[in-house]
Formats: C-alpha cells, sequence, structure tokens
C-alpha cells in the first residue's frame, strides 16, 4: 500500500491532487486542518480486509466515519443512499423538483410557485427580525462567573475539532456526487447540460435554472433549447399593467444606497411635466440621514421647475402629501440605506403611516450580484412594494441575478432605466425587451462559469444520474 501526504488550501484543492496523482481508486485516510488549508493522507493498492477490520473496530468509536473509501465510489454510494431516501421522503425540501409536463401553455405561476412562496416566508421572516421604529439592538451585560457560561461535554476541543473533520468530509463527499452526476448528466443529456452552462454564464440562480432545464424536452437541440428557455423567462416576467405616468398618484421609491433612485424620480417627474404640465407634479425628499442627500433633487425640482419638499418623519410626511393633495403626481425620494441597515423599520413605519395612498416601488440596480439583490428584495418585502424598477441596465455584464429575482417574487417590473439621461434613458418594461438583453449580454460579455463550481450548484438536478 502506498501512502501519501498531500498538503491545499481548501478539501476541492485536496481532492483534485487526489485524484491527479493517485487517480479514482484513491483511498482517502483521513484530514485534518492545518495552518494555511488541509492535510489528506491518501493511499493506493490498500488492503480491503485490513481497513475493514479497522473500520469495524472503530465503529464502536465513532460509528459513520467514512475513512478508507474510495473516490471513485464516494458519489456512487451516496447517490444510491440518496435515491432512496429520496423516494421515500418525496424528494426532501433542499432537492425538490418540481414536475411539468412539457408544453407552451403551462401555467407560469405553478413554474415557479415554490419559489414564490419560498421567497415570501424569508420575507416574512425578516420583516419579523426586522426592529421596532425607535429600537435599537441591547447589548446585555455579564456579572463575572454567575452569568459564564459552563463549558458542556459538546464544546471540549477533542470534540470541536472532530466535527469540524466530519464537516469538510461530508463537503467532500457532497461535491464529489455532484461532480460525478455532472459528468453522466454531460454524456447522457449533452443538451440540457448546455443549457444549464449557459444560463449559469448568465448569472441565473441554480434554483430558477433547473426549472428552466427541466421544462425544455431533453431531445431538443442546443438553439432551440435556449430560445424555448427565454421564451418561458418572457412569458413567466410579471410586467405592471397600470402606468403612473397616466393614472398619477402617490408613489415612494425605496431601494438600496446608490440604485439611481434619485435619478429615476427625476425621469418620472420629467415625462409626467412634459405630458401634463409642470403644476401637476411635486417632489418630496425624506433623506435627513446624509448631509447634502436633497440638493441633488433640488437641481432636478429647479431644472423642471417643480416644487421640492423635505419630510423628516412619518408626521411630516403625511402633512406634506395632504397639503399635496391636488397634484396629479407625488414622488417620494426615500434615503438610500444598506439593507442591513436598523434604520430601515424607521423608514418604512414613516411611509406606512403618511398616507393610504403611497404605493412603494422597489428600486434595484442591474450591476449588482444575485446575491445582494436577493438580500435587497428580502429587506425590503417589509415596505410592501407594488412594483420595482430596474436601473443601470446600460452598465451591467448580465441580467441573469436581476431575471431570477424577479421570476422568484414575481414582483411586478414597471420601468427600466437605460443609462443617465433625464428623461430619456426610461424605458417602460417588456419581458420580450429583457430576455432579449439578457441574451445579448451573455454572447457579448462572455462571462464564463467554472466547471467544478458550476458542476457544485447544479449536479444534483434532474436526470443528473440517469
Amino acid at each position: 500500500m502506498k501512502i501519501q501526504r498531500i498538503f491545499a488550501e481548501d478539501m476541492r484543492q485536496a481532492i483534485r491532487k487526489v485524484r491527479e496523482e493517485h487517480g479514482p481508486e484513491a483511498v482517502i485516510l483521513s484530514t485534518k486542518p492545518v495552518e494555511g488549508g488541509v492535510e489528506v493522507i491518501s493511499a493506493i493498492d490498500y488492503d480491503e480486509r485490513a481497513v475493514q477490520q479497522a473500520a469495524g473496530g472503530a465503529g464502536e468509536r465513532g460509528a459513520g466515519r467514512p475513512g478508507g473509501l474510495p473516490l471513485g465510489a464516494i458519489g456512487e454510494n451516496r447517490h444510491r443512499r440518496q435515491t432512496t431516501a429520496e423516494a421515500a421522503a418525496a424528494g426532501g425540501a433542499s432537492r425538490r423538483q418540481v414536475d411539468i409536463t412539457v408544453g407552451d401553455d403551462d401555467d407560469g405561476e405553478a413554474l415557479f410557485a415554490d419559489l414564490q412562496a419560498a421567497h415570501e416566508q424569508s420575507s416574512r421572516e425578516a420583516a419579523a427580525q426586522q426592529p421596532a421604529a425607535g429600537e435599537r439592538p441591547v447589548r446585555r451585560r455579564g456579572r463575572g462567573a454567575e452569568t459564564a457560561p459552563r463549558v458542556e461535554w459538546a464544546q471540549d476541543p477533542a470534540m470541536n475539532e472532530m466535527r469540524e473533520e466530519l464537516r469538510q468530509l461530508r463537503g467532500l463527499f457532497e461535491s464529489q456526487l455532484s461532480l460525478m452526476e455532472w459528468g453522466r448528466m454531460g454524456q447522457r443529456h449533452p443538451a440540457r447540460a448546455g443549457l444549464l452552462k449557459r444560463l449559469a454564464d448568465m448569472g441565473m440562480g441554480s434554483d430558477v435554472a433547473r426549472r428552466l432545464a427541466d421544462h425544455i424536452p431533453a431531445e431538443a437541440e442546443p438553439g432551440e433549447a435556449w430560445a424555448r428557455a427565454l421564451a418561458i423567462i418572457e412569458r413567466n416576467l410579471q410586467v405592471a399593467e397600470d402606468d403612473i405616468l397616466e393614472q398619477g398618484g402617490v408613489m415612494a421609491l425605496v431601494g438600496p444606497t446608490g440604485v439611481g433612485k434619485t435619478t429615476t424620480v427625476a425621469k418620472l417627474a420629467a415625462r409626467f411635466a412634459l405630458k401634463h404640465g409642470r403644476d401637476q407634479v411635486a417632489l418630496v425628499s425624506t433623506d435627513t440621514f446624509r448631509i447634502g442627500a436633497q440638493d441633488q433633487l433640488r437641481n432636478f425640482a429647479s431644472i423642471l421647475q417643480v416644487p421640492v419638499y423635505n419630510a423628516a418623519s412619518g408626521e411630516e410626511l403625511a402633512g406634506v402629501l395632504e397639503n399635496l393633495d391636488d397634484k396629479r403626481l407625488v414622488l417620494v425620494d426615500t434615503a438610500g440605506m444598506s439593507q442591513r441597515d436598523v434604520r430601515l423599520a424607521e423608514q418604512f413605519t414613516a411611509l406606512r403611516e403618511s398616507s393610504r395612498r403611497l404605493r412603494t416601488c422597489l428600486v434595484l440596480s442591474a450591476a449588482t450580484q444575485l446575491s445582494t439583490l436577493t438580500e435587497s428584495m428580502r429587506a425590503f418585502a417589509v415596505a410592501e412594494p407594488q412594483g420595482c424598477i430596474f436601473t443601470k441596465l446600460d452598465e451591467a455584464t448580465s441580467l441573469g441575478g436581476l431575471l431570477t429575482v424577479a421570476l422568484r417574487s414575481r414582483l411586478p417590473i414597471a420601468w427600466l432605466g437605460t443609462g443617465q439621461r433625464v428623461p430619456e434613458d426610461l424605458e417602460v418594461a417588456r419581458g420580450d425587451r429583457l430576455a432579449e438583453l439578457a441574451s445579448t449580454l451573455v454572447e457579448e460579455c462572455h462571462q464564463e462559469v467554472d466547471e467544478e463550481a458550476l458542476a457544485l450548484s447544479l449536479g444534483g438536478s434532474r436526470h443528473a444520474g440517469e
């Protein structure tokens, strides 16, 4: 038996080195976190009976530790166990798939219904965790030994080390399973694998990408599969039916810092003033957190020759809106905040208490990563937005993130911001326009996702192991 010690920065690199030097039949005898990475002891040409005897003796001390398992068998064994468990438990929440009959007349609500339910649940949880207006996190002080936590046996350093080792092994096995399943899918369903790869290059979330791929016939040609995926995206994007520039109303734009809320307010106000007259428009700013934050809105108001008002609280905002009851369109520019800012609750409370006529619209930037967009959607759901506006499409290198959060939340899209010019760079949202632009950016920007990262996120999808 040949034994070798390998050092790497993480488990993925370690397993790659083991495979390159020993092949798929290598055995991982142990793993150990060390300074600067992880240490893996691997072997080849091992004595299987000796390993089984050692594993049997160690079973009483730590049943379930998967020492001495060949790399090539890791995914197969785990796949068999998982298939049985999924059949008994209907798939489990983490790998539940939507069983949909392929067709052009499918109901879009059914396709992404579970994603929408998950989004609404996470939004409710975020709302429950928001501190009430005026509250601040309370830091409790201990009183010496009286409040010092007792050291339980589970906090023993040896237990912690074992727990960390098991966690790394679990991640290793799951990674190997995903890589094997992705490889099998590429061989047996090349069109499906190609579609998933292209959706990942677009920046689409893995949950949405899997549902799109599940909706395309396995025998479809690559070009046809891509066209059908774009058509499904287009049909399932919710577009706002009511046009505030026609009907008017009172609307507050909310969203993270730097997404272009103030510029969007100016574009909407300019469009409405050109069509209905300047005397029918008024602007309100609630941004009292930043020094000089209202200057930009005042400059726009001066150019458009429309009035602008300030409101520092919900009570002031209610009074301002009451005085502007004769205006057909009132736009409220809110303070830009991080989705983690505790003052969000104060801002949302002020908006809710100001007027029953007030509607909110969430502004998101296309030049934002999917993880940040997801967190923003969850945090600002507390404001109960009736629609959303996508800005900075001219700066984006992919639209997969925006399309993912739009399909998950099914929040109607009202407007698209395509530049800084006021009011020219503002378009009415259309599903076909977004789908076409997303496809164009994939071809132009060539943001290819690493194959191993793609396998880890999509390798467990349906048909992967068929």
